[in-house]
């Protein structure tokens, strides 16, 4: 075989071994999520096989630098690649019952279970390009050039695997076929040599590869059930940033309610009840959720009216539903801009949520009933960064639960925001809490009241979420500012979700302005360790048990 062919399977091992990487995170996402984590788990173990890949493939290459060996490798690499969505499934369904027995033995057992499945195949793709640089170089002269192509070759389809199923295959084919045709590839391009070398492997290496296209056409099935008590699924599908599943049950008086789920299922993201489409009652779209609150956070103000708040932002608008409820109370024509940077999620609104944004619309070729409101699929922080716009509220809700993403939490970004807020605007961030857990709302509030004079909570009552809301100016006594206007108001549903913010239990503290307590961090550009935060707090679940 010439030295094309060797040029051949070291690209074709690069694109496959990163290839195999970038998916195996998607793979993992619907159980334990893409937070750094997962990612530093990923990636160094990744590294560890290939470094045992590079000594083992060395070595051997110097016992018995044969073609066909190499393509066996190369074959046997694609056989275990197969087996990954295969073996993956049953160890990840044993994985949720980490979440439901706050067992940290199953859960980091499962992971590293599943990540294990991954040592085989990139261990072997690893002994590529060391065996191929043996076999390229006949003698000394010339072997710093032989050696300097094949890394060469070998990084640019690494840089192809990359962006192949990020950008294309996940997208275009699901995570488990974008493995298979990884696997598939890995076989095909073993092949050739085999078959000048090896007539016995290439004819078990072609029996493999039919193996793989059958499993391909029949693929096992959902990847897991809904992730939301008594529902069932209606839709999941995997998107360039998540792992998506769109859920429907019935709410009682509610009716029907449509509701997103994301990655691991720790939250609902989105929810509608279609019974509006009928009523046209703005009440009808309240959730009891956070998506609620931002609605009636500009009312610390002193003699706040409606008639007054015109204009949203909605970072990580989602599926819509803060936007929808925004139009309903205030006006079809009020300016709405929804902030999501996921396109499939913002498409899936629009068919699933009935997300009525001007692309809905425009698709439609129908004249838009709410000609403002528009959705930018682009990260938030690159959306204001192009945008003099200001509005009465802007909403943050960008956060992949349980982790926020932490450009999203800084005093840059919020002093970004700050400066894109109306005369009377205000900024509202949706904090997730643990039962009596404040750390992390905490940390926000404290970072939000380095740029904002005044910090407001308001604990939602049948979720554990805090809402913060940051004002640009002091308005005095803001919770008594909101009791004034709640008598004042007469929308009933701008009264419904008032009321429930003043309101108390078991589970929420009084509406009240942030003091400062033990948390006093600010996050910044340069230093935001939101993850340890949110770390601790998961440590601190599991060690108290369900």
């Amino acid at each position: 075989m010439s030295r094309r062919y060797l040029m051949l399977l070291v690209f074709g091992g690069g694109i496959c071994t990163l290839g195999i990487e970038l998916t195996a995170s998607r793979l993992l996402a619907p159980y334990f999520g893409t937070s750094q984590l997962i990612w530093a788990n990923v990636i160094g173990l990744t590294l560890l096989y290939l470094t045992a890949g590079y000594t083992i493939g060395g070595r051997w290459a110097d016992k018995r630098p044969e073609l066909g060996l190499l393509c066996t490798i190369i074959a046997v690499a694609g056989v275990f690649s197969a087996i990954i969505p295969l073996l993956s499934h049953p160890i990840l369904k044993w994985s949720l019952s980490a979440f439901e027995s706050f067992s940290v033995g199953v859960f980091v057992g499962s992971l590293l279970g599943v990540l294990a499945l991954f040592s085989i195949p990139i261990t072997l793709l690893g002994m590529v390009s060391p065996f191929a640089i043996r076999l390229a170089i006949k003698s000394t002269d010339g072997a710093g050039k032989a050696a300097g192509n094949l890394y060469a070759i070998s990084t640019l389809g690494s840089i192809i695997g990359t962006f192949l199923p990020v950008l294309l295959l996940i997208p275009l084919v699901g995570t488990a076929m974008t493995i298979y045709i990884f696997a598939g590839g890995l076989i095909l391009i073993a092949l050739p040599g085999l078959w000048v070398e090896r007539r016995r492997a290439a004819m078990l290496a072609t029996a493999a590869l039919i193996g793989v296209i059958v499993i391909a056409l029949f693929p096992i099935g959902q990847i897991k059930a809904a992730d939301c008590a008594r529902c069932e699924l209606i839709l999941e599908d995997d998107s360039a940033y998540n792992y998506i599943q769109i859920v429907e049950r019935d709410n009682g008086a509610q009716g029907q309610m449509i509701g997103l789920v994301l990655n691991e299922g720790q939250a609902i993201h989105s929810i509608y009840f279609p019974r509006f489409a009928e009523t046209g009652n703005p009440a009808d779209l309240l959730t009891g959720g956070p998506w609620d609150f931002y609605n009636v956070a500009p009312y610390f103000y002193a003699n706040r009216d409606p008639e007054s708040i015109t204009s949203m932002a909605m970072v990580g608008s989602a599926a819509g539903s803060v936007p929808k409820q925004f139009l309903a109370i205030y006006g079809s024509d009020s300016v709405v801009d929804g902030v999501e940077i996921d396109p499939r999620i913002a498409e899936l609104g629009r068919e699933y949520f009935a997300m009525q944004d001007t692309a809905f619309y425009a698709a439609k070729g129908e004249t838009a009933q709410f000609p403002n409101f528009n959705t930018y699929i682009t990260d938030g922080r690159v959306f204001f960064a192009g945008n003099d716009q200001k509005y009465d509220i802007i909403g943050m809700d960008a956060y992949k639960q349980p982790y926020i993403p932490f450009h999203l939490t800084t005093k840059e970004f919020f002093e970004t925001v700050r400066d894109h807020l109306a005369p009377g605007g205000v900024a509202v961030v949706n904090a997730g809490r643990p039962g009596t857990d404040y750390r992390l709302a905490n940390v926000l509030a404290s970072t939000m009241s380095s740029v904002f004079p005044q910090v407001y909570m308001i604990d939602v009552p049948a979720n554990s979420n805090t809402m913060l809301i940051g004002v640009p100016a002091s308005v005095g006594d803001g919770v008594q500012n909101f009791m004034a206007n709640l008598e004042r108001i007469q929308d009933p549903t701008l009264r419904t979700v008032m009321q429930m913010a003043l309101d108390t239990n078991s589970n929420k503290k009084p509406i009240r302005l942030w003091q400062p307590t033990d948390e006093t961090r600010v996050f910044t550009d340069d230093k935001a360790p939101v993850e340890w935060v949110i770390d601790q707090i998961i440590v601190n679940v599991v060690n108290e048990g369900p």
